[in-house]
């Protein structure tokens, strides 16, 4: 009888200590993970950001860079992309030019890609002048043969059953095509940063 005893007290002992050395162990590894920032940078993954309900596709189109290149939208597919129709003769297109620069700058590096329309502005060299000019660096894309541009103002009033009737128009397409942000008129860098944030 005593035996018996002895044996069960023995073996509730052995049963506790192996859950106190459990705890123990996952309480510490659990203080490793919280003071590992890599761990606790991977466990903080952004979720995505929910894109509104009248979101709709951003069509794709051809036009060519002011280098004479052929550049189709879905080469940006998987970045967030500003897509700003706009002229070198319109007074608030250029107004927007120089946050377009420092939105470039400040988030190229994380995937953001700016795209410039370029409607009834002459020929490209006369637009590559002027992107010179005003130090343009992002993407300048212009007519292949004369009314592209056009065409494509008219696929995206189409699309988002809001015609362009001037520019400046901007779009903001989140890294699955969805045009999710659409603008009438110049934006600041910080309205657009505000706006970009979430899909950067």
């Amino acid at each position: 009888m005593f035996r018996k005893t002895m044996r069960s007290f023995i073996r509730l002992f052995l049963l506790i200590l192996m859950l106190f050395t459990v705890g123990c162990v996952q309480k510490e590894n659990k203080q490793k993970i919280e003071n590992d920032p890599v761990a606790t940078k991977s466990q903080e993954q952004k979720k995505p950001a929910t894109r509104p309900a009248n979101s709709v596709l951003a069509p794709d189109f051809t036009l060519q860079t002011i280098n004479g290149k052929f550049f189709s939208l879905n080469e940006f597919m998987g970045k967030v992309i500003i897509l700003n129709f706009w002229a070198t003769w319109c007074f608030p297109c250029k107004m927007e030019i120089p946050d377009f620069i420092k939105l470039h700058d400040k988030y190229h590096d994380d995937g953001l890609e700016i795209v410039g329309v370029t409607i009834q502005s002459g020929t490209p060299d006369v637009i590559a002048n002027f992107a010179e000019n005003w130090e343009m660096n992002y993407t300048v894309l212009t007519d292949i043969q004369g009314q592209e541009t056009q065409l494509v103002t008219l696929q995206y009033s189409q699309a988002t059953g809001r015609p362009i009737t001037g520019v400046p128009t901007t779009f903001i397409i989140d890294r699955d095509g969805y045009i999710v942000k659409m603008y009438i008129g110049p934006q600041s860098e910080e309205i657009l940063y505000r706006d970009l944030k979430p899909y950067i």
